[in-house]
């Protein structure tokens, strides 16, 4: 065993696939790519997320209460890294980065064709938004692409390295 910086702890607990967020506010939809996000319950869907106070995405959110969390497969990531390492305050990120929105049908946040799944998404909870920068989303509808249903999805471990979703195995459960 050998020491771990604390500051690296977060490569060793990431919670899911990275995924796109989608905001409109003021008649301009914005993309930010996220990766600290997690299921709090099943029905409804409740996510809890992490979106700073520093990036272009909070103050929409934050204005109008909803989103949607778009799935990407890993063919998409190199897409989604530039996403995050750029400001939705300078660019238009849809079109540079060749991504099609959709009209979604609860939120005014566009979908994302490209990806496999979209989850349209409204806040319910932004008690530990000044604390933390964490929402709690419900979803409201959801959206898959039937013919990537077996999409390999990324996950982050920092520092610029991506694992890409493996081998799946199937244990039975007993859970209902």
């Amino acid at each position: 065993m050998r020491d771990l910086r604390l500051s690296e702890v977060y490569r060793l607990i990431e919670p899911g696939p990275v995924v796109l967020l989608t905001t409109a506010h003021k008649g301009r939809p914005n993309i930010m790519t996220m990766s600290w996000h997690m299921m709090v319950d099943f029905e409804p869907p409740l996510i809890a997320c992490i979106v700073s106070g520093r990036d272009h995405s909070f103050a929409a959110l934050r204005a109008t209460k909803e989103c949607v969390i778009a799935i990407p497969a890993a063919e998409l990531a190199e897409k989604v890294v530039a996403i995050g390492n750029c400001s939705g305050r300078e660019v238009d990120k849809f079109k540079a980065f060749g991504l099609t929105p959709k009209e979604a049908e609860r939120v005014s946040a566009p979908l994302i064709v490209e990806c496999f799944a979209n989850i349209e998404c409204r806040v319910v909870d932004t008690r530990l938004v000044n604390k933390y920068g964490l929402f709690v989303l419900e979803g409201l509808k959801a959206w898959i692409y039937p013919a990537m249903k077996d999409a390999k999805t990324i996950h982050h471990q920092g520092f610029g390295r991506f694992v890409v979703d493996g081998e799946k195995i199937e244990l039975k459960s007993t859970m209902p």
